[in-house]
């Protein structure tokens, strides 16, 4: 089986090739390249001290769930690109990586033109970092818990597709509260949950015959963009030091979904 992922270069978007390449022969990984120390370094959000210490949290966390970054194994073909010149890219130079049995984004930027096109047609699978239709758009699970409302964190697989995270459902992934956790570890657990929901449903196959449940509108909590995330708000979220051993979990509804 070939499988190509278009993703980023965090530790957590290694991983996920890493996984793919234990069930695949080839893995074309198309990554698109950030700084890996976020709030020092201006790129995607913006250099300040409050991004700083926000992000350095962010940066253990992962690190406790992922470890740090790291080669990849042999089977894994990569090819890097800045964040966002993916679309620029054309159909010559991501060649080798458009004869595959599956297509997963997570993580990559928008994805739009004649790769959109390709890749809906491939029926591609998207991870999305939320809960669909509650929370969708930009860092879902940070207004999940901003909003206190952490049975809202998780994430779902769902169906690519042009809008942002509006493509039918698969199922609902979704980290469960251990000891000691952080709000931090909390949510990027949820990435390995899903992580792990897609990589196993992927080599039984199951996620083939799944099937595709529409997101309801009606149901959305919030819908945000990457400006929307602020230092103003970051420092208000830092300051509350939220306890989510002393939150109420109130799950809406799910489909499938996979607790971990």
């Amino acid at each position: 089986m070939k499988i190509t992922l278009f993703s980023s270069n965090q530790p957590r978007h290694l991983n996920l090739a890493r996984e793919f390449s234990s069930i695949a022969d080839e893995v074309y990984f198309v990554s698109e390249v950030n700084t890996v120390f976020p709030g020092q370094v201006g790129d995607f959000f913006k250099k300040s001290e409050t991004m700083q210490e926000y992000f350095q949290q962010v940066i253990d966390a992962e690190r406790k769930v992922f470890g740090e970054i790291d080669f990849l194994p042999h089977n894994v073909k990569t090819l890097s690109m800045k964040s966002g010149d993916l679309n620029l890219a054309s159909k010559t130079q991501l060649s080798a990586a458009l004869d595959s049995d599956v297509y997963v984004v997570f993580g990559a930027s928008f994805i739009k033109g004649w790769l959109i096109d390709f890749l809906l047609e491939k029926n591609a699978l998207n991870i999305h970092m939320g809960l669909s239709p509650y929370y969708r758009g930009s860092s879902c699970n940070f207004w999940a818990l901003y909003d206190a409302n952490p049975s809202h964190v998780g994430a779902t697989i769902h169906m690519l597709s042009k809008g942002l995270d509006s493509g039918d459902m698969l199922f609902h992934c979704v980290p469960t509260l251990l000891d000691g956790d952080t709000a931090f570890d909390f949510t990027m657990r949820s990435v390995a949950v899903a992580h792990r929901g897609l990589v196993d449903t992927v080599k039984g196959g199951e996620i083939f015959s799944m099937p595709r449940v529409a997101q309801d509108k009606s149901r959305e909590v919030r819908y945000t963009r990457n400006a929307d995330f602020t230092d103003a708000i970051a420092r208000e979220f830092l300051d509350r030091e939220l306890d989510l051993h002393a939150c109420q979990f109130e799950y809406p509804e799910l489909l499938k979904p996979l607790f971990s």
